[in-house]
């Protein structure tokens, strides 16, 4: 593994670890030549679907570019990277399930808008103000009355408690 701090070949694992229930191994590694630590992480590649945009392009899923779109939906929120990455990691499984070898933009975006009211509402209501790109206020406030007659309607579930969380 390479250093990615002097760029030396030279490195040795020094622990590792299992995350994210079991399917990541997280290992913390010393560069031989700078003595400098860092992290690496290793999961198993699993083949998920190519994302069909909505002017047809074809694109490989993309963890990373998903994990900083809802990073921008979760600022200032209390969500952790950890939770972040479980919600991903969750959703992955998914479509993992669904064993299609293509998936819709607009399907992808509605799993997320599926479970991502149960991580936090805000980055619901953020998500969903990109994603349905709302023409008027009218129709953002349609989506805020939606969710909170769901809310009023489902029981109360304790904090902290959405995909991805430590419990």
């Amino acid at each position: 593994m390479r250093c990615p701090f002097c760029a030396t070949q030279d490195t040795r694992v020094m622990d590792s670890r299992e995350a994210s229930d079991g399917a990541v191994i997280r290992r913390r590694r010393e560069c031989e030549s700078c003595r400098r630590r860092f992290t690496t992480y290793e999961r198993v590649e699993e083949l998920n679907p190519l994302v069909v945009k909505k002017d047809g392009r074809r694109e490989a899923f993309d963890r990373d570019k998903l994990i900083v779109g809802l990073k921008k939906a979760c600022e200032k929120r209390p969500v952790s990277v950890d939770q972040l990455e479980g919600f991903v990691t969750e959703l992955e499984r998914k479509l993992q399930e669904l064993g299609e070898k293509e998936v819709t933009s607009t399907a992808l975006g509605e799993l997320i808008m599926e479970r991502l009211p149960l991580l936090d509402e805000v980055a619901y209501v953020r998500f969903a103000s990109v994603y349905r790109s709302f023409r008027d206020i009218s129709e953002f406030m349609d989506e805020l009355k939606e969710i909170l007659q769901t809310k009023a309607s489902s029981p109360p579930r304790p904090k902290g408690k959405g995909p991805g969380s430590q419990s």
